[in-house]
């Protein structure tokens, strides 16, 4: 660290891996991110999305002060209005005509304080967030089989299995600093296996040894038939059922005797598919199942996690080194959101809403005047009473459920029919600003502070390293004035978040003595000091106590009122039937480079390099039969919703499914939004949402011209009933397309005003224009129409507004749409970090590096987040598959 700069350890601000990173800051400003080595959930890696953090801290786009009808106005009067607002709706209506609406992208302290509001002192337990969406039936199965939502392992367990089994977990895109050190521990040990049990070939599938492609929603069927044949080959622990279960003979019956043949129909797996992973597991002692969205986000999802729990307490495979089930969660503070309450169906400290002495113990400790009694809303039917009037009141932070919920656009017309409506926000980009009565500037990352929660149970500080810009305030702060305008002064006089930690790790501790799983006791007492230096810590830690790492149930101690485990017995139930008029299943789900609804990673070009353009994944043969060609436009409709996205033909996918991803909405693209698809349908046990399983249709949309431009400046409107915008070096791409005939020079005009030095060429009988637009040498936009999708090179196209300047007769070489000979064309991105294509890869490849190490020596891809060598792996194995057939043509002539 220089003199002339400050060095800040923080936690990443994605994904619930919880990577440590370090954050400096230059005196001009600027601020570069990397990864931290002391960290122990990540030793110094990062992803891409992580190594391109300092890339989105720009404040382009931020909310620098509270607005009140779309008109700058103060706190403290914006502030009194929500206060009034809500104890207006309170006396009239009761304390369940309000509601927050949280986000596992808010902090623990800010969720604590939000929980402790809305529970203690309104009184109504409608607080829920949108980790209900990711991880609640992981919640509501710890909860069945354990007595608490308690995560037994640790991340090196991972390492230490001799056996890893990934089911619904897209790992090397999702969480890819766990893949990393996946890959590594493989590396180090050739014995171990990994099977991928997810419909989609993902990036994921490059590290199997066994990929099982099973039918959506089936997963119960499979894990049911593994536990019948651990029961049938005796590869059960029966010492450890006996000592420390109850159940199991209920379970064992509701699975039923292991017919392979009748699995393999089921589910759609080979029998010698489905024989070869259950033996593998019923061989390998070391043995950890990790499960993510997959699993969870199904209406059958709590079911799917207690199959797999069952698996592992029949084998007593839990709580010790290399083994375990493991839920990896997406968001990251999804785990402090669920510690101190945050959903709707839970207390503070990991205690049970449904329990009349957990609730005499919050509201003693909190002296609270009253304590929500029971259930609040859950996410889906929370927006459901906004829309039908029920709440009179809501407060949504940090996250856009018009956006991601399920039926969006039915969320959006409930919100637009809200009569009072806050959001606590920190881009303008934000959906939901659109039906704020007040919106309140809320902390970026950079400019938080206080503690989150990794999928380990491993707390880190997110420390401020940034001043707050403009009027910005903390949301903790927020919810903290407000609660004192309601009347509750006492209660929210917090100074800053160590007061807020400090209370909560007491609460831990009040009347605990080991009969609850959450408690860090050992932090009751902290000083300020003390709280700014806090260094990562696994849970729990009592009070007295040091760290350490620590698993759970290894020798039993669970949290059920006989303190031994259920087995939960869990029926198959057949996917729901899809009509004639809807025949695909849809699935949805993240790519490598983008977070959620792009707000922050979709700011940077590096991250939108790699997929800039919404797509549905489709099987060649449903292609074929739909009459859909690569890159043409469809529609995927539901009854709920359509969308319009680039058809991406391949077999990753199986016949009958399509794959859209989750990130775009309608601040990037113009119609993309997929969860206005996706049905409102629940588990009933959780509370979540199906996103992984809607009935669809697929449909081509004929289009009379397309097109595609660079542009230096985002264009104002785009007068296209198609488009998706994405950010490049120097300005933005733009692929668009319409459905009748159109004025290309008129189109041209709309989107790059005031062009003046304008080189054209084109055929009106063709039906194609190329044009482009010079500043002096600068170029300012080229664009490209056609009565096709344009074939033109993207990657060499974008370069050119941050390519030297072009004059004379360089310039017509722009509108040839091809990189000439002296520079060749690099293909479509596949490394972000170091910007190297699909193309390099091949030529080196063919070249002789014919490994990822090879081209991370020839290239530098996947050197540095290694993100990408999976994907770089996949590449290989096709150009080697490529080989050996033209190797076996030629032999045949």
């Amino acid at each position: 660290m220089t003199t002339d700069s400050k060095t800040t350890r923080t936690t990443c601000p994605y994904c619930g891996v919880g990577c440590g990173v370090l954050a400096t800051r230059q005196d001009d400003g600027t601020v570069s991110v990397t990864g931290d080595p002391d960290h122990p959930a990540n030793f110094g890696r990062l992803c891409s999305k992580g190594s391109a953090l300092a890339e989105t801290l720009s404040l382009d786009d931020r909310l620098l002060y509270p607005e009140i009808a779309g008109e700058r106005a103060g706190w403290d009067t914006a502030l009194d209005l929500v206060a009034e607002r809500f104890s207006t709706a309170v006396r009239d209506h009761g304390p369940d005509s309000v509601a927050f609406y949280v986000s596992g992208q808010i902090l623990t302290e800010d969720y604590y304080v939000a929980n402790k509001l809305m529970k203690g002192f309104i009184g109504s337990a409608n607080i829920d967030t949108n980790s209900r969406l990711c991880m609640a039936s992981s919640v509501a199965g710890h909860r069945r089989a354990f007595g608490s939502d308690t995560v037994p392992g640790t991340y090196v367990d991972l390492e230490q299995a001799d056996l890893v089994v990934l089911v619904g977990s897209n790992l090397a895109w999702c969480h890819p600093v766990l893949f990393q050190r996946l890959e590594a521990a493989k590396a180090a040990n050739p014995a171990m296996r990994v099977v991928v049990i997810d419909p989609r070939r993902t990036a994921t599938c490059a590290i199997a040894d066994l990929h099982l492609a099973l039918k959506p929603d089936t997963d119960v069927f499979l894990f049911n038939g593994l536990l019948a044949f651990l029961s049938e080959a005796d590869a059960l622990n029966h010492n450890y059922i006996k000592r420390f279960t109850e159940g199991f003979e209920e379970a064992i019956q509701a699975a039923g005797p292991c017919e392979i043949g009748l699995i393999s129909e089921k589910t759609g797996l080979s029998r010698q598919d489905i024989a070869l992973f259950y033996k593998m597991v019923a061989r390998t002692e070391k043995t950890v199942t990790v499960y993510s969205q997959g699993v969870n986000q199904s209406v059958v999802g709590t079911d799917k996690v207690n199959a797999i729990i069952n698996t592992h307490l029949a084998t007593g495979r839990i709580g010790r080194a290399g083994m375990g089930p493991f839920s990896v969660t997406g968001q990251p503070n999804a785990m402090g959101g669920r510690e101190v309450g945050g959903l709707a169906n839970m207390l503070a400290g990991h205690m049970v809403l449904e329990n009349p002495n957990h609730r005499q113990i919050v509201q003693g400790f909190w002296n609270s005047p009253v304590i929500a009694d029971k259930q609040g809303l859950k996410a889906v039917d929370l927006f459901k009473a906004v829309g039908d009037g029920r709440i009179k009141a809501l407060w949504i932070m940090a996250t856009s459920p018009a956006d991601s919920l399920p039926d969006a656009d039915g969320v959006a017309a409930a919100l637009k029919d809200c009569p009072f409506v806050v959001v606590s926000e920190v881009s303008r980009a934000a959906s939901s600003l659109a039906f704020a009565d007040v919106v309140l500037p809320a902390a970026a990352w950079g400019e938080k502070d206080g503690t989150v929660t990794n999928s380990e149970r491993r707390i880190s500080r997110q420390r401020q390293f940034l001043d707050l810009p403009g009027e910005v305030k903390p949301d903790w702060w927020q919810l903290s004035e407000v609660g004192r305008r309601m009347g509750f002064a006492d209660a929210f006089s917090y100074r800053g978040p160590a007061a807020i930690f400090r209370e909560h790790a007491a609460l831990s501790d009040y009347q605990n003595g080991g009969t609850r799983d959450f408690d860090i006791g050992a932090h009751k007492d902290i000083s300020d000091t003390v709280f700014d230096g806090l260094t990562p810590f696994q849970w729990p830690q009592p009070a007295e106590t040091a760290p350490k790492e620590t698993r759970f149930f290894g020798q039993g101690g669970f949290f059920t009122g006989g303190r031994k485990a259920v087995f939960v017995p869990t029926a198959f139930k057949v996917p729901r039937k899809r009509a004639r008029r809807y025949p695909f299943a849809l699935n949805t789900g993240r790519i490598r480079d983008q977070w959620h609804t792009m707000t922050r990673t979709g700011k940077t070009a590096r991250l939108t390099s790699h997929i800039a353009e919404p797509f549905a994944e489709l099987h060649p043969q449903d292609a074929a039969r739909l009459g859909i060609a690569p890159a043409d436009l469809v529609e995927v409709t539901s009854p709920h919703g359509s969308v319009l996205v680039r058809a991406l033909v391949t077999d990753r996918v199986g016949e009958g499914e399509v794959f859209v991803p989750m990130h775009w909405t309608d601040h990037l693209a113009s119609s993309a939004r997929i969860d206005a698809v996706v049905a409102p349908e629940t588990d009933p046990q959780s509370g979540q949402p199906g996103s992984k399983f809607t009935p669809v249709q697929v449909a081509k949309r004929e289009m009379a011209w397309f097109g595609f431009a660079v542009l230096r400046q985002r264009p104002v409107t785009i007068p296209a009933p198609y488009w998706a915008l994405a950010p490049v070096e120097g300005g933005y791409r733009l692929e668009f397309a319409g459905e009748t005939e159109t004025d290309f020079k008129a189109l041209a005009a709309a989107l790059a005003p005031n062009s003046q030095d304008v080189l054209r060429i084109g055929d009106d009988a063709g039906g194609w224009l190329r044009l482009a637009n010079w500043s002096g040498d600068v170029l300012q936009s080229a664009m490209f129409f056609s009565r096709e999708p344009v074939d033109v090179s993207r990657q060499w196209a974008c370069g050119l507004l941050s390519a030297e300047p072009v004059s004379g007769a360089d310039r017509a070489g722009v509108l040839a749409g091809r990189a000439p000979a002296d520079r060749p064309d690099p293909g479509a991105i596949v490394c972000s970090c170091f910007q190297i294509g699909s193309n390099q890869i091949e030529t080196a490849a063919r070249c002789g590096a014919a490994s990822v190490r090879a081209i991370g020596e020839t290239l530098k891809a996947g050197t540095n987040c290694g993100s990408c060598r999976s994907e770089i792996q996949t590449l290989l194995n096709e150009i080697s598959k490529e080989e050996l057939d033209d190797t076996d043509i030629a032999q045949a002539s």
